[in-house]
């Protein structure tokens, strides 16, 4: 459904060997024989990885990544790795920006946003070329995608899922997780995904990973479906304002939460100086983590970062003061996010991905409507730290009530069918320089 959303370079003989294997072994569980789409930032034995750069053009990586070896483990069947946007920073595009895979229900217009950085396992899995995939979040690449294609997207809290083996661009705000199709396949992914790894110390010492799949499991008391827990809701100022029709799908969606049994609104104030602590100033200060490690390349030869060079730059002419003046607010606005705003509540509505990806809390994006063009209109929830329990909770309860995450994208005209095969997108666009920096997680 997109100029190749999934790379050919996948060993089509070893995929149909492992397809063959699997069918004549004991089922291993949820996922066995199950084909998912690996974002190509995931280090996959001997398959090119090359997070769309040119910098990783002919890298094949000697091991899976600690998340696929865990789906594998599982049963699962890598389809093929996905486009995304370069070094993970914006929408799909080649290393040099042109525009390459496009949003499922919009297949003919480009200009339709299908979310990014993980642009392509959204597509996949949204085009029905995959039964779910795996994404990194950085600054909303997990719930961009998957509320513009109809997803449900879990991005677990830091640390829940290991990231080694998978190319970094933020070593405190990189989640690996999964976009599926609903909130009981995002707990079966994650499940998998999920869990103390002796590779990456952020993943040891936490709290044991909750019974996911349970929690995405619809309750019934007489018939009548309520939530698992009882759960104070926090609406932010201003979420359903306005008269366009994201405000109409959100204050409907707010309304059919609060039919169900459990669930409480709250309205929440946002914490002291949140416009100051959650805005550009400080959210920069991730940069340096993004052009430490490739400081080398930096030095010698700029054409390797093609269209996204610009924040790699940025992060490297920061200073040093004006970086632990960003740490520092972090841990301020970690403190006031816990200590205002969860008050008086245990999940909260989002209208932005960010504040949350700066402290490493848990998200879980999933559809509440379509515009009368048929795009799809998504939210997002934010909960407590190692809380995805919770968060999959409700989102599956409002899954139960509602039918928009079962809507699935026509097949393409027939002309466009043959110009994705082409791997060009329809009327396909160029992003500057500029237009990446503005849009880069």
């Amino acid at each position: 459904m997109s100029a190749a959303p999934v790379d050919r370079g996948v060993d089509r003989r070893a995929f149909l060997a492992r397809t063959a294997a699997l069918a004549k072994k004991p089922r291993r569980g949820a996922l066995h024989g199950i084909p998912l789409a690996i974002k190509d930032n995931y280090y996959t034995a001997g398959v090119p990885t090359t997070a769309n750069s040119y910098l990783f053009a002919d890298f094949r990586p000697p091991y899976d990544a600690t998340a696929v070896s865990r789906l594998l483990a599982g049963g699962a069947i890598v389809l093929g790795k996905t486009q995304m946007g370069p070094l993970a920073t914006t929408r799909a595009t080649t290393p040099n920006g042109v525009v390459t895979t496009v949003n499922a229900w919009t297949p003919t217009d480009s200009r339709t946003d299908p979310g990014g950085s993980s642009t392509g396992t959204a597509t996949a899995v949204a085009g029905r070329l995959a039964a779910s995939g795996t994404g990194t979040q950085t600054g909303g690449s997990i719930t961009a995608p998957s509320n513009a294609q109809n997803l449900t997207g879990l991005k677990p809290t830091m640390g829940r899922v290991s990231l080694h083996g998978i190319i970094p661009l933020s070593y405190t705000r990189d989640h690996p997780g999964p976009l599926a199709r609903d909130a009981k396949d995002a707990a079966i992914m994650l499940t998998a995904m999920a869990g103390e790894d002796p590779a990456d110390p952020r993943t040891q010492g936490l709290p044991a990973v909750p019974k996911l799949i349970d929690a995405a499991t619809p309750v019934y008391s007489g018939g009548r479906l309520k939530l698992r827990w009882k759960t104070r809701i926090g609406v932010l100022p201003g979420f359903t304002a306005g008269t366009t029709e994201t405000a109409a799908a959100r204050a409907a969606y707010l309304a059919k939460l609060a039919t169900i049994p459990g669930a409480t609104m709250v309205d929440v104030p946002l914490p002291d100086e949140w416009d100051l602590l959650t805005g550009s100033a400080f959210n920069n200060v991730r940069l340096p983590e993004r052009s430490e490690p490739f400081l080398p390349y930096l030095r010698t030869d700029l054409r390797g970062f093609g269209v996204s060079v610009t924040g790699w730059l940025q992060g490297a002419l920061m200073g040093g003061s004006e970086f632990i003046t960003g740490q520092r607010a972090k841990l301020l606005l970690m403190e006031r996010v816990l200590d205002q705003l969860f008050a008086s509540c245990d999940v909260v509505v989002q209208t932005s991905p960010v504040p949350f990806d700066i402290l490493g809390l848990p998200e879980i994006a999933f559809p509440v409507g379509f515009t009368t063009a048929g795009v799809p209109i998504g939210t997002i929830l934010g909960g407590l730290p190692y809380g995805e329990d919770r968060l999959l909770s409700v989102a599956a309860a409002y899954q139960a009530v509602t039918d928009w995450h079962r809507r699935r994208p026509a097949d393409p005209p027939a002309a466009a069918a043959r110009a994705l095969a082409k791997s060009v997108a329809p009327a396909a666009l160029r992003l500057s320089a500029e237009e990446v920096a503005e849009l880069a997680q």
